[in-house]
């Protein structure tokens, strides 16, 4: 017979989150919250999910947090998100002066 798994009580959970947190940076939950926002805002200016509204609020949300992030983080990687940013307003650029398809009542 298989010997019952201790469910933590609520008491030892909120002591186990408390330590993580106690381990947790700012620098880390920015820079994750960085990566998912450029991966909306990417996809956002492709065809499948057009958003130009979210994929610019992406940039204006990157544009601003990279810049805070600057010495918490390895200057290789503010490089490379200085990049990521410059890539996606190209890439914004590049639709809004796509020609609008036919018959799309939208501009």
């Amino acid at each position: 017979m298989a010997e019952e798994e201790h469910q933590p009580s609520e008491e030892e959970f909120l002591a186990r989150v408390e330590e993580q947190l106690k381990k947790l940076k700012v620098s880390d939950v920015l820079l994750q919250t960085v990566y998912t926002v450029s991966s909306l805002g990417f996809r956002r200016l492709s065809a499948e999910d057009r958003d130009l509204d979210q994929a610019k609020l992406a940039i204006e949300y990157l544009r601003a947090v990279v810049p805070v992030l600057g010495e918490s983080i390895a200057p290789e990687l503010k490089r490379d998100l200085e990049q990521t940013v410059a890539n996606m307003q190209l890439a914004y650029a590049n639709v809004v002066a796509e020609p609008a398809p036919e018959g799309d009542a939208e501009s």
